[in-house]
């Protein structure tokens, strides 16, 4: 009998099962998220601290997954965006690209992707070209009186 956390495939040619743990999902999750254009960092747990802080790469770090009572494969995906990004089109990105690796690489369907973002990456202040945070949010200002010049 298969442990309730392990996923078990059948495997149709010889009739056996088949485990997979799901950080072996989690780490490829984490390697597809960090693929997806927008998406600035994972975020992980307290182990994912602690790997971090020993030096240990953690490719799972900022995903989860679980198995519910029904047998679906659901995933919680913590993440920072680049800030002017949009938001939601790299959230749909982030679902398609981890569904299809997923899918790609063991067979499973993943029934559900909880995308979390947890905060927002903004270029740094100290570029050589002056640019940064603050011409991010003049930019952003400029956008905001033109349109509002624009209704007048």
């Amino acid at each position: 009998m298969a442990d309730s956390s392990k996923i078990v495939l059948d495997d149709k040619n010889n009739g056996e099962e088949i485990e997979i743990d799901p950080s072996v999902l989690e780490v490829i999750m984490g390697i597809a998220a960090e693929k997806v254009d927008g998406v600035a960092e994972m975020h992980g747990d307290v182990k994912s601290g602690i790997n971090r802080v020993l030096g240990r790469e953690d490719r799972g770090r900022g995903v989860s997954v679980n198995i519910d009572d029904e047998h679906n494969l659901i995933a919680d995906i913590y993440v920072s965006i680049e800030a002017g990004k949009n938001v939601p089109e790299i959230a749909i990105d982030l679902q398609k690209s981890l569904k299809q690796q997923v899918l790609q690489m063991t067979d499973l369907t993943l029934s559900e992707i909880n995308v979390h973002v947890t905060g927002l990456e903004f270029p740094d202040d100290d570029n050589e070209d002056g640019s940064g945070t603050s011409k991010l949010f003049s930019d952003i200002d400029e956008k905001g009186k033109n349109e509002s010049t624009r209704e007048s």
